[in-house]
């Protein structure tokens, strides 16, 4: 059964980080940027678990949270406190309101993913679910930068989805005069020579249409990536805020 996560932080940052967490897990999440908006999510679409930072505009997160607590129909639906602030007294008061857990920005992805099977069972997406019974989005934006966040797993025919889809994108940046893009690799299983042919093409999609481009890869990726000659000479960063420091 797909788990619904609602995610709550005023960034666009966090939530993109909260995003690609879940992203090779069944789930659906949603998003809000306050604890107002939040709190209406929250009653319409009854998540399975909420992650909610503390220190947000309109309504911060200790208030979105004690609301919470004070509705019957959704006081039982577990939380995980996102906090800047380390400190002893902080962390015993946001513990004593009743939540599943908390993390200190920053954080990683798979650290929130751990936190979360602590919790509760995750089930991994099957190919089926990724590819046949549901829309594929390849394409999100930060800021002025495109992301492409490739697969799981790349075939010849997902090269050639991706490929035609990468075309379109490209001229849509044009014309919006955007200029850079980063091709994400994170969400990649499996470093085959499908991939690597689809990370050569787009780059030089990319380059013919002046756009930079930036790959990300864990340091696993990047080592793999290394043993074939086309992309062994391709320098790796490994988050997305790291390759948006340098395009």
């Amino acid at each position: 059964m797909t788990l619904k996560v609602l995610t709550v932080d005023d960034s666009k940052t966090i939530r993109m980080i909260v995003k690609k967490a879940f992203q090779s897990y069944d789930c659906s999440i949603c998003e809000a940027e306050n604890g107002a908006e939040g709190l209406a999510a929250a009653t319409k679409e009854k998540p399975g678990l909420i992650i909610l930072d503390i220190t947000m505009p309109v309504m911060n997160g200790i208030e979105m949270l004690d609301r919470l607590k004070s509705d019957p129909e959704l006081k039982n639906i577990p939380v995980i406190m996102l906090t800047a602030e380390s400190g002893k007294d902080n962390v015993l008061n946001i513990v004593k309101k009743g939540i599943k857990d908390y993390m200190v920005k920053p954080f990683k992805g798979e650290d929130l993913i751990e936190r979360v099977r602590k919790i509760m069972p995750l089930e991994s997406k099957t190919e089926a679910d990724s590819t046949e019974n549901k829309p594929v989005k390849y394409f999100s934006q930060i800021e002025d930068i495109i992301v492409l966040s490739l697969p799981a797993k790349v075939t010849r025919p997902v090269t050639v989805e991706v490929e035609g889809k990468l075309q379109t994108k490209v001229q849509e940046m044009t014309a919006a005069q955007l200029k850079k893009m980063i091709l994400d690799m994170g969400g990649v299983s499996e470093t085959n020579l499908s991939l690597i042919k689809l990370i050569i093409a787009a780059f030089q999609q990319c380059q013919h249409a002046g756009i930079a481009v930036k790959l990300v890869a864990n340091p696993k990726q990047s080592e793999e990536l290394k043993g074939f000659q086309e992309t062994s000479q391709i320098t790796v960063s490994h988050s997305i805020e790291e390759a948006k420091t340098v395009l």
